[in-house]
């Protein structure tokens, strides 16, 4: 019993008294002090007197304004950027933003506008971008002119308007982008073209509006950055309406939402009289595909064929001399070979991802392509017991190859000694068999990122990374060790060159002190979703100014000895942690309010212990860990009953010793 008293009467004598610092007000997010604000979804009706007067970044969306007038930013003089969607605004008065000489970007997106002022947009001198989606527009007329001349993009998408023919004073020198997506535009004639000069290289976007006719010579000698028909039923109108125009990038595709629509190669004719570098078909169907069907595709530099329902290329291609990029995603193949790559001996991008069948690699199906940059194979189901130096015979100059999403690849010695140039493999969630104790990777000398996420490796082989003297980047996500511990000795101490690391739900519950201590350059440690206590971090000790991710572990006290390690780092994620908010963490507490400018997620550090002060977030915490004026007392009170005690106690020993001696 006495025991028990004892640690009663101490717990009482050291109480904590606690205190949550909290805000009952809606608050702006600071994103950056003193300039970039985010008061989104808060309710306002006015600018809060909270914001300074030096904001330069102000997202302000999902409030109520419906009038906007002069004085209602009037004092935010440095403003660049305003993000005002869906305030419910339906008025801009005159100067609305007369004192704002800064601002480049208004956001006006979801606002039922009834009226516009000439002068709305007046004040500032270089506004580059405004945006008037969805907000009710059927007529070009109603933008105010004043003051647009430094315009670069205006985005009108998802309104009511009919044609794009713009007003006739109307400033375009500068325009670079103009989107009119998701309208109800049909027809476009040669005065709407027109009425686009001078702009230059602009990027037209018309997706979504079916158009059913284009006058003819409406384009004539017109040049474009991009043109965008996405979801025209009929192709042929729009090739046949771009006669003798030049455009860099066309996009004819349609989406997941429209009925796959046939292209005849008669359809296609029309690129003849073009001249276009880029084209985009994704999600058509071609009735009657043929070598014929690319006899107008010879000065393409790059073609989309994304979901067309492709289970071969042609053979017989001729005139493909020009084309660079090829993207064949989510087409019907059952073998590499069969996309006839001899056709394309130029391309130096080749994109086959998420084929719709068990993807075949062959063997030497790619061997003409010696000129191939980067190779994306990903989501393909591939599968091979020997990979990957017969798959990808003669690829040389290879920078890029993606294989991650596939099935188990087994891994020889020097296992892609056939792309010597490799500088990015991505091997994600694709289960690699290492059959040899030597690294599948070891010829790999240029490599610098490698992507073995979720690969369930033997990492227990400390040869596994050996011969890559240039890795920089090494994702090892949901691959695990044995017992959940990184000891001294692993595969790390082999790639010294490593900037970034990636040991994220390995479901680690250790590391050893030394483990790291080969990785000099490292400048980012992810740790995240593992079971690492706080007495982990002491295998950081070695590493200064590193961005170090400990999100989602099992963080409960963080011992003052490793507060120092934590204090020479860049940039610390804690956040998701069952952390301890009692005075035996309060070293740990104060550090962490004292270094709060180097802690991410902190609306996510919350405590876990104790009850009282569960999830609540570790800033708006304050301990007082004392003796407080109850702990006096009880402190005098336990002194003199242990005087007491200590009395009777040389009484009784002094009567014992006197009657027994």
């Amino acid at each position: 019993m006495a025991p028990n008293v004892s640690c009663l009467l101490l717990a009482v004598l050291f109480s904590a008294g606690c205190k949550v610092i909290t805000s009952s007000d809606q608050m702006c997010a600071e994103k950056e002090a003193n300039k970039v604000y985010n008061c989104e979804y808060l309710g306002l009706r006015e600018i809060p007197d909270t914001l300074p007067n030096t904001t330069e970044v102000l997202e302000f969306s999902f409030n109520f304004l419906p009038t906007i007038q002069n004085t209602t930013f009037s004092r935010l003089i440095n403003l660049t950027f305003l993000d005002l969607t869906r305030c419910q605004i339906n008025w801009l008065h005159e100067d609305t933003f007369q004192s704002h000489h800064q601002l480049s970007t208004i956001v006006l997106t979801g606002n039922p506008l009834i009226f516009m002022a000439e002068t709305s947009l007046n004040g500032p001198k270089s506004l580059k971008h405004l945006f008037l989606t969805q907000t009710g527009i059927s007529d070009l007329e109603f933008i105010p002119v004043h003051n647009l001349e430094n315009l670069e993009s205006l985005h009108l998408g998802s309104n009511h308007i009919t044609s794009i023919k713009l007003p006739t004073n109307f400033p375009t020198q500068n325009l670079k982008i103009l989107d009119f997506q998701n309208n109800a535009i049909h027809y476009l004639t040669r005065k709407d073209i027109d009425s686009l000069k001078p702009a230059t290289n602009l990027s037209l976007n018309l997706n979504g509006n079916d158009i059913k006719g284009i006058e003819s010579g409406a384009f004539h000698s017109k040049i474009f950055q991009n043109l965008n028909f996405g979801g025209t039923f009929d192709v042929s109108v729009i090739l046949k309406g771009l006669q003798n125009s030049t455009i860099q990038s066309l996009w004819l595709g349609t989406f997941e939402d429209y009925e796959d629509q046939d292209i005849s190669s008669a359809m296609l004719q029309g690129l003849c009289e073009m001249s276009v570098e880029s084209i985009n078909l994704q999600k058509h169907h071609f009735s009657d595909f043929s070598s014929t069907t690319f006899q107008c595709f010879t000065q393409l530099q790059e073609l989309d064929l994304t979901a067309t329902h492709l289970k071969a290329l042609p053979s017989g291609i001729k005139g493909m001399n020009s084309l660079k990029k090829l993207v064949l995603n989510v087409n019907n193949f059952d073998q590499l070979c069969q996309i006839n790559a001899a056709s394309f001996p130029s391309l130096t991008h080749l994109y086959i991802k998420g084929n719709m069948k068990k993807l075949d690699l062959g063997a030497g199906c790619l061997e003409r392509l010696e000129n191939l940059q980067k190779l994306d194979l990903s989501h393909n189901d591939i599968e091979a017991s020997d990979c990957c130096n017969l798959q990808l015979k003669n690829l040389p100059h290879l920078q890029c190859l993606n294989l991650s999403y596939n099935e188990p690849l087994g891994l020889q010695s020097q296992a892609f000694k056939e792309s010597p140039q490799l500088e990015v493999l991505d091997l994600a969630f694709t289960h690699l068999h290492v059959n040899v104790p030597q690294s599948p990777f070891q010829n790999l000398h240029l490599l610098q990122v490698l992507n073995l996420s979720h690969c369930l490796l033997d990492t227990s082989n400390q040869r596994l990374l050996a011969g890559l003297p240039d890795l920089r980047h090494l994702n090892l996500r949901g691959n695990r060790f044995q017992d959940g511990s990184i000891p001294k000795t692993n595969l790390l101490q082999t790639v010294g060159s490593l900037e970034i690391l990636i040991l994220a739900s390995c479901d680690l519950l250790s590391i050893d002190q030394q483990a790291f201590h080969s990785l000099e350059k490292i400048h980012l440690v992810d740790l995240s979703h593992n079971n690492l206590t706080g007495d982990s971090i002491a295998a950081l000790s070695h590493l200064k100014g590193i961005y170090l991710n400990l999100a989602a572990n099992n963080i409960h006290i963080v011992s003052p000895y490793v507060l120092p390690i934590l204090s020479q780092q860049s940039t610390i994620n804690l956040s998701h942690n069952p952390l301890d908010c009692t005075c035996s963490n309060i070293r740990f507490l104060t550090w962490f309010k004292e270094n709060i400018h180097k802690l991410e997620g902190l609306e996510e550090t919350v405590c876990a212990n104790p009850p009282p002060l569960k999830g609540v977030k570790l800033s708006d915490v304050k301990l007082s860990c004392g003796i407080t004026a109850v702990g006096i007392f009880f402190l005098i009170v336990f002194l003199f009953l242990l005087i007491i005690l200590f009395t009777f106690l040389v009484k009784y020993l002094l009567r014992w010793k006197y009657q027994h001696f």
